[in-house]
């Protein structure tokens, strides 16, 4: 089994805690509340027929590695690393007819790693596998099955990245389900609000590891929608992670899905959704162009960035330098002023300018087509390593039209699943509103207002 990282919440402290059943974060109000997790996304968990018996009776003086062992009709099961699906995913859009009505039904394309996928997969290469299963999980709703003492709901949420549910209606979609397999409704269970309260958690865990009997379960979500509710992300925001992929998140009330990208259905408001984008060419390419037009200087390359103005004079460019995932392209692509394709930069500095502004132009137009709009109070939110350079984030501000600002996001599924889990309580009292279970201090610095408009100074995240 997995190693699962627990958080328990005593009043403002958390405290970290092993246990045995898959990774993800897990919190707890002791002396009752609730329990909410975030494993990765896409990956499934095949239960064997007669498993839920021994699921409901564990016996808290046995690991659960022991009791389970023999519960699960495929040893083997798909992650979102598994990319052999392809025939399964052009059946799938066929069946739905075509890519762009696919990515209109569930809010992608077909994916060779998203879970349906990979179940139309197992039907047809292991079909005796297949029929020996009572119970297809997420990874995320195989563990709050763990905590549950019983099979737990899909959530909406995570089941958003499965090519199988009509993210309008929040069911599962006919059409999916009967071009993946056989009797798959039934096996999947009816999915449920992110913010549903699955029930009290196990008594295997009340005796063996100490949790109030109180405690109840809320519906677990994958890490990419629990890290949205970490980054506290609200309507017109966007948050841009810059790494070796550069990865950008956005809160949406209006979906467009597209052939690029991914809509789910938002975690922590029932009539919102959020997108998802991924781009491969991040930072290795700012470092190339850092080696070949800076002489591997930073301070040159950002002296480049300070030195031309927004526009760059109308020369851009697009930098793949591997197969990119938004758009699918590969290669290096100038245009000067008047959209002619040429060759080579002007110089250095042009060169420089045309590569980021490219790539924070690229991420707002795709971020745009999925249904992002710029509303006033939009704010950037901006983690990852090249965060740190106040001048790439300058022109990050200046392409999107709003300031930008600094966080540290190294845990946020883990704080976003202790957000859930509070909100989850608070919904069984009141209407509660997501922001009001955020910490109310939360401030960080203004990195670079758009244009230089140096009034703006520091944001309220909860606010």
């Amino acid at each position: 089994m997995m190693m699962m990282m627990m958080m328990m919440v005593q009043k403002t402290e958390f405290h970290s805690v092993g246990a045995e059943c898959g990774r993800a974060a897990v919190t707890c109000r002791t002396g009752g509340g609730v329990a909410a997790g975030r494993p990765g996304q896409h990956g499934s968990v095949f239960w064997r027929t007669g498993a839920a018996h021994t699921l409901t009776q564990l016996q808290p003086d046995r690991s659960l590695h022991q009791q389970l062992q023999a519960c699960f009709s495929a040893a083997d099961s798909p992650v979102w690393m598994d990319s052999s699906s392809a025939p399964q995913c052009r059946a799938l859009q066929a069946a739905a007819g075509g890519a762009a009505r696919l990515a209109q039904l569930t809010g992608s394309r077909a994916y060779e790693r998203f879970t349906g996928n990979q179940i139309a997969k197992l039907f047809q290469t292991r079909p005796d596998q297949y029929h020996n299963t009572e119970r297809i999980s997420l990874v995320s709703s195989f563990a709050a099955s763990l905590f549950l003492g019983d099979y737990a709901a899909i959530d909406y949420s995570d089941g958003s990245g499965m090519n199988l549910l009509d993210i309008r209606t929040r069911n599962w979609s006919e059409i999916c389900l009967e071009a993946t397999a056989p009797q798959l409704e039934r096996l999947l269970g009816a999915p449920q609000p992110s913010s549903a309260i699955l029930g009290p958690i196990s008594s295997y865990f009340v005796s063996r590891y100490g949790f109030s009997e109180d405690c109840k379960v809320v519906a677990f979500t994958g890490d990419n929608p629990a890290s949205l509710a970490g980054m506290r992300l609200q309507e017109g925001d966007v948050a841009v992670s810059l790494g070796t992929s550069d990865t950008v998140f956005v809160w949406i009330q209006q979906p467009q899905p597209a052939l690029e990208g991914h809509i789910f259905c938002n975690p922590v408001d029932y009539q919102a959704y959020m997108a998802l984008l991924c781009f491969k060419n991040g930072s290795l390419t700012r470092e190339r162009i850092r080696n070949e037009c800076a002489g591997g200087s930073w301070e040159v390359f950002s002296a480049a960035l300070r030195d031309t103005p927004p526009g760059n004079h109308g020369n851009i460019g697009f930098y793949f330098d591997t197969m990119e995932i938004t758009p699918t392209a590969v290669g290096v692509h100038r245009f000067d002023r008047d959209n002619n394709k040429v060759s080579s930069a002007v110089d250095s500095q042009v060169e420089i300018k045309a590569l980021v502004e490219g790539q924070f132009l690229s991420k707002r137009l795709h971020a745009e087509r999925l249904g992002f709009t710029i509303i006033p109070g939009t704010r950037v939110l901006a983690t990852g390593g090249a965060s740190s350079n106040k001048d790439i984030l300058q022109v990050l501000s200046d392409v999107f039209n709003a300031p930008v600002y600094t966080i540290d996001v190294s845990n946020s599924a883990c704080l976003g699943s202790a957000y859930r889990a509070l909100h989850g309580e608070t919904l069984r009292t009141d209407s509660g509103v997501f922001s009001s279970v955020q910490a109310s201090q939360l401030s960080f610095p203004c990195a670079a207002p758009p244009c230089g408009n140096t009034k703006v100074s520091c944001v309220h995240l909860s606010s």
